[in-house]
């Protein structure tokens, strides 16, 4: 996979090029754009560019990667990041108990490649994360030219965003960081001054309709429509997109709002809540319902504003059309207050199923 292969932005990814070309690659990057925009897929290409052991010749002449050494075959082990993150956090858990509370997790398929992820269950990357990349930072690579650390989420605890400022002030001239953020107003403006910026624009929802009719056929015109829409012009979101997992939390946060605006029968509620238990399971079933949730409460605002061509579950237009009807925009947000509510309690283990029914009854109206 080529930077040719790069799917969007093309004056960024030339402007990474170019800078490789030049020898001159940043120390430190915040490489921002909303999610699914590749932010981490880019960072993994300029990894291996850096590394590669059989750089291909180019038209244009500038750096890119073969994908088929072993430095770039061993940094691609760590492309579908979702997996190697799910591995280390399993791991941590087979440890001993005081084990696992100093145990911090990184991803790492290749010794000069350092993946941080925000650690759970906070999901905030911590002091020692930091710490940890600061004493491996300043030893020079030892399988390729370049060593490169990458935090996926630069969601910081205080003190780890004040221990980063150390390896910013004074880093490697071999190695670079890269702090990927939707949002890079959210970091410290201590650490935005000492990165180059570089930005990430969303796609047009046509042409991610287009990259899906080839990446999944199985799907229906409509279906591509809707997921393009809803993942706002993210490539890597959309491409992984669980439509079937979706629709069925979104049919459960239908039935919530319906409940919190039809207050007389709580029947269906009911049955739909209990099916929300403890466990793995249960929590990434609540963390769709949620997601769907707000996806339906922002169509509800658009369409109270008066930008119904914003919606994106264009699926559900005569029901949110009803819906909308019925409420106005205090309601609408008051409900995302309480759905901010429901995500807190369920880092503090609060029964899902009550925190579900509380939700919708706490908005039902008179």
């Amino acid at each position: 996979m080529p930077f040719s292969d790069f799917h969007g932005n093309p004056a960024t990814v030339q402007s990474a090029r170019e800078m490789l070309g030049r020898g001159r690659f940043p120390h430190a990057v915040i490489l921002s754009g909303p999610r699914g925009s590749g932010k981490f897929t880019l960072a993994q290409m300029i990894a291996k560019a850096m590394n590669c052991l059989e750089p291909p010749m180019t038209d244009d002449g500038l750096p890119d990667f073969c994908g088929r050494c072993s430095n770039c075959e061993r940094i691609a082990q760590a492309d579908d990041l979702d997996a190697r993150f799910t591995e280390a956090v399993e791991a941590r858990e087979g440890l001993r108990e005081t084990d696992k509370k100093e145990t911090r997790i990184l991803v790492q398929t290749h010794p000069d490649v350092l993946i941080i992820p925000p650690d759970p269950p906070q999901m905030l990357v911590k002091v020692d994360q930091v710490r940890h990349v600061i004493g491996h930072i300043y030893y020079k690579p030892t399988q390729g030219e370049h060593k490169v650390y990458i935090f996926p989420t630069a969601n910081f605890m205080k003190e780890a965003a004040n221990s980063l400022l150390k390896i910013l002030e004074e880093p490697p001239e071999f190695a670079t960081i890269f702090l990927l953020s939707e949002n890079p107003s959210s970091l410290l403006a201590t650490i935005r001054s000492r990165c180059v910026q570089l930005r990430l624009e969303a796609i047009a929802p046509e042409d991610v309709e287009s990259y899906l009719e080839k990446e999944r056929p199985e799907w229906a015109a409509r279906q591509r429509a809707l997921v393009a829409r809803l993942c706002g012009g993210g490539i890597g979101q959309a491409r992984t997109f669980d439509l079937a997992a979706y629709t069925a939390a979104r049919q459960d946060a239908l039935t919530l709002l319906r409940s919190s605006v039809a207050a007389q029968d709580h029947t269906e509620l009911f049955k739909v809540t209990e099916g929300y238990r403890a466990g793995a399971e249960g929590k990434e079933k609540t963390d769709q319902l949620i997601r769907a949730s707000y996806s339906l409460l922002q169509d509800l605002l658009y369409l109270l504003s008066g930008t119904p061509k914003l919606v994106r579950n264009t699926d559900l237009g005569s029901e949110l059309t009803k819906l909308a009807q019925s409420v106005d925009l205090g309601w609408v947000q008051k409900a995302a207050l309480k759905l901010g509510e429901v995500e807190t309690g369920m880092r503090r283990n609060l029964l899902r199923s009550l925190s579900l029914d509380a939700f919708a009854t706490s908005l039902e109206r008179a």
